[in-house]
């Protein structure tokens, strides 16, 4: 007589059946969130503003020279603020009170004054000094304090400020014991701080700084305050002859949104290649998310179960 023992183990087991969790809560979001942006199409279309006017401007000779300046001033304002901030913050994390002092307080000042006021301080600067007279050179105020150069020391010196913070930070992320065997070695510390400390701390500095770069794309548009001819400035001059407020603003809305999403996905790039070496993957690009994301709901809408 057979061992039930053994028969039982003869058996083989029965195949595992996968059932998927039902995540019903996307689902519910999901169409939540779309009838949202339907009420939000309706009522846009409904709304009164000459949609068709919208694209005969988009691409008109005063709006593309007004978004030309504005990308302008900001990657010059951006130069001048990590040039000048990564300079601030070296001073800052020096070892020398005086010198660590006057960069604390340039931080304090630029940060804890808005930037319109830096603006119009820099524009209205011949009220209080008439003669810019440097020695060298010597000439009225109004013709050296341009709109276009206040825009840029209002926006780059602002700017300075909060890349110091940024800066660093970065630099106070790389571990000590790095630079104390640079300088076993021999090296100085300028070179130490530019062959070890600083290529590591860009793991830090740079996607706060992408962030900033946008932000300063946007803040530009306050330049139409000192009458400089950016993105902001030239809409509001051709509404105030058309009287299509809002069209305009709708222009300026979309050259916006194209200029900061160019931004955006070239400072996922750059983020990407300083991630080389610290992450085990690098994180997927645009295309590959969107892959991913369509396989993902082609595999959970698909009819039975794998066992």
């Amino acid at each position: 007589m057979s061992d039930p023992v053994d028969n039982a183990a003869k058996v083989p087991p029965e195949a595992i059946k996968a059932i998927p969790v039902r995540h019903y809560g996307r689902w519910v979001s999901a169409v939540l969130v779309l009838a949202l942006l339907a009420l939000l199409g309706v009522a846009l279309s409904g709304a009164q503003i000459q949609w068709s006017t919208v694209p005969d401007y988009l691409d008109y000779e005063t709006v593309l020279r007004g978004a030309g300046n504005t990308l302008l001033i900001t990657v010059l304002g951006m130069l001048v603020g990590v040039v000048l901030g990564t300079l601030l913050a070296v001073m800052r994390l020096s070892k020398n009170p005086v010198v660590s002092s006057v960069a604390w307080g340039y931080v304090w000042f630029f940060r804890g004054t808005p930037v319109l006021v830096q603006l119009m301080l820099w524009y209205n600067l011949a009220l209080i000094f008439p003669l810019l007279d440097l020695g060298f050179y010597k000439d009225e105020m109004n013709d050296v304090m341009t709109p276009f150069l206040a825009s840029l020391l209002g926006l780059g010196l602002n700017e300075a400020a909060y890349m110091a913070e940024i800066s660093r930070a970065g630099i106070q992320s790389v571990d000590e014991g790095q630079t104390e065997a640079a300088h076993a070695l021999g090296m100085t510390g300028g070179r130490t701080m530019r062959r070890i400390v600083l290529p590591q701390a860009m793991r830090v500095i740079v996607p706060p700084t992408g962030n900033e770069f946008i932000n300063m794309l946007k803040t530009s548009s306050l330049c139409f305050a000192i009458q400089f001819d950016e993105l902001m400035k030239a809409v509001t001059d051709i509404s105030s002859r058309n009287l299509a407020v809002m069209e305009l603003l709708m222009v300026a809305t979309i050259w916006y949104l194209v200029l900061t999403t160019v931004f955006s996905v070239g400072q996922f790039y750059v983020e990407r290649y300083f991630q080389r070496g610290s992450a085990r993957a690098l994180p997927d690009t645009p295309l590959q998310k969107a892959r991913r994301n369509l396989m993902t709901f082609s595999h959970g809408t698909g009819s039975g179960a794998k066992p």
